[in-house]
This record gives C-alpha cells, structure tokens and sequence, in this order.
C-alpha cells in the first residue's frame, strides 16, 4: 500500500526532542544521552533495545512505558509514517524512549560494536523480488551488520506472518554468525512464546484475518 505523504514531515521531525538528530555523532554514547534525558547522576548503564523499521510505533511506545529501566530506540525510514510515531511518544513524554529517521543499511555507521542489546524485527518488508533478497533484514547481510552493534549476549527477536519470509530467515541462520534460541510457525497459540507479547498495529491486523504470526528468537554464536 503506497504511503499518503504529509507535507511538512521532514521539517516537523527536523526539529523534534524525541528524534535524534545527526545520530552518528552519538555512536557509543547513546547510554550517556539516555542517562541526561533521565537525570541520572551516574552513569546508569541501562541495556539498550532498537526495533528496525517500527512503523508507527506502538510496539516500542509500549515496551518504552512497560520497561523504564531499558533504554529504546526505534528506526523508521519514512518521514510520514516516523511522525505519527513521534506524536504518540509526545502524549507519553517517556524519557526512555527515542526515535531515528534512517536507512537501516547504515546501522554500523550509528552505534558502536556491541553496543546495542537487543532488537526487535517486526512484520519487515518481505522484498519479495529474488533480486532483492539482500533487502530484506533478516537476510544474512543484515544479519551481519546486526552481529557487529549487539553485545556479545545480544538476541534478535523476529516476527512476520509472512510465511516466505520466515522460511528464507530461518534458512539465512546458516549462513550467518547466529543460531537459534526458539522458533513459532503460530506464535499466538505458542504458550511459551506468547506470554507478554505486545502486538504491532501489522499484527492485530494480520491475525484477525486469521494469518498466524511466525517468530524466532536468535542469539551471537559462542566463539571459543
């Protein structure tokens, strides 16, 4: 579906408190600028959490409120769809909670080698085009820039009901420097899996029409 343009998006999120401007400058120091907005008066060294392309944002606005002891960026590449995150976030005021407009193939450029601890792939464009495979974030591509930010504990967690997708991530495991912690072809009807999931706005969509949702949790290999 094409994406309605609102005028003025990118002057609006331009000089917004909620978007990090110019991020590359704060590589490695986004637990000192969390620390400042928070008040902290030592370093408080909270994990840090990312969610990759969250749309609108209710999935990280709602971990943000749940978790204030963790700190949260979430990455939008679309001006108009990152704005109706931001006006969300101005209703909340959460301290711990930020927002990024960028391509995520940059990621590297953002934050440091290990400095991020977990993130949070939801219903990410499939890509579908075989051309286009090295798009999609969780081919292996992807997959390696996310080893080189998350600490050597990090985790990604993944979710689509897009059942090709979720066949191509699994099969990208191989080839990458991860292995997997738990897979759900049904996450909703996973017991385990399920409990204190937070639906995205894809999500409630998707499965009221009676898609299930698949998802995996992955880990960094252990290297001896």
């Amino acid at each position: 579906m094409r994406l309605r343009h609102i005028k003025g998006a990118e002057e609006m999120i331009a000089s917004n408190r909620f978007v990090v401007q110019d991020p590359d400058r704060l590589q490695g120091e986004y637990r000192q600028m969390f620390d400042t907005l928070i008040g902290a008066s030592s370093p408080a060294n909270r994990p840090l959490h990312i969610e990759v392309g969250m749309g609108k944002g209710r999935f990280i606005t709602t971990l943000a409120g749940n978790n204030p002891d963790i700190n949260y960026i979430g990455i939008e590449n679309h001006s108009t769809v990152l704005l109706k995150a931001v006006k969300k976030l101005e209703d909340t005021e959460l301290n711990n909670l930020r927002f990024i407009l960028m391509d995520a193939i940059g990621i590297e450029e953002i934050f440091a080698p290990g400095e991020v601890n977990k993130i949070y792939l939801n219903f990410s464009d499939p890509w579908p085009k075989d051309r286009h495979a090295k798009r999609r974030l969780p081919s292996r591509q992807f997959l390696a820039r996310f080893h080189t930010i998350l600490s050597d504990d990090g985790i990604i967690e993944f979710k689509t009901d897009n059942r090709e997708l979720f066949d191509f991530a699994l099969d990208e495991l191989n080839y990458s420097e991860f292995e997997l912690i738990a897979r759900t072809f049904n996450l909703h009807a996973d017991d385990k899996l399920n409990v204190g999931n937070i639906m995205t706005e894809y999500e409630e969509k998707f499965s009221s029409m009676g898609n299930p949702i698949c998802k995996y949790i992955i880990k960094k290999k252990v290297t001896e």
